[in-house]
């Protein structure tokens, strides 16, 4: 939901995956001073892990992890038959020309923005993501 002057109108709870940890900490200064919640988490298992309890209204999801890709997670997090399985989700990676924005929706990704991330686009990335999303329940594991 966003109000008349373009700008998201309800606090987000985000899940940012990232294996950098200055990657992360950027993201989380950038959505601080937008007023919404950061989470992190530093791999695809950790991430998984924390859908599965915990309810967010969005993800951004790194691609090149060691371990777990953001492509496995979201293989993974589409396949699941839980709730979180539907959460938009938004790829970020550095590598913009092995992959059109287009296939990362293919994949089950809700959208794509690269890396160095402009706060202008990460946002409208954002809003355009959760503009018809109901608000994440309360609780997920109760």
């Amino acid at each position: 939901m966003a109000d008349s002057s373009g700008e998201i109108s309800r606090r987000l709870k985000v899940l940012h995956v990232d294996d950098d940890p200055m990657n992360l900490r950027v993201v989380q200064e950038i959505l601080g001073a937008f007023g919404h919640d950061a989470v992190m988490a530093c791999s695809g298992q950790e991430a998984l892990e924390r859908l599965a309890c915990e309810a967010f209204d969005i993800v951004l999801l790194d691609i090149h992890m060691p371990g777990m890709t953001g492509l496995d997670v979201i293989a993974q997090l589409r396949a699941s038959s839980g709730p979180e399985r539907d959460i938009p989700v938004i790829a970020l990676t550095a590598d913009v020309y092995s992959r059109r924005p287009a296939e990362y929706v293919a994949l089950g990704f809700s959208d794509f923005v690269s890396k160095p991330i402009l706060v202008a686009g990460l946002m409208a990335t954002i809003k355009r993501c959760t503009a018809a999303q109901p608000p994440r329940a309360l609780s997920r594991a109760g």
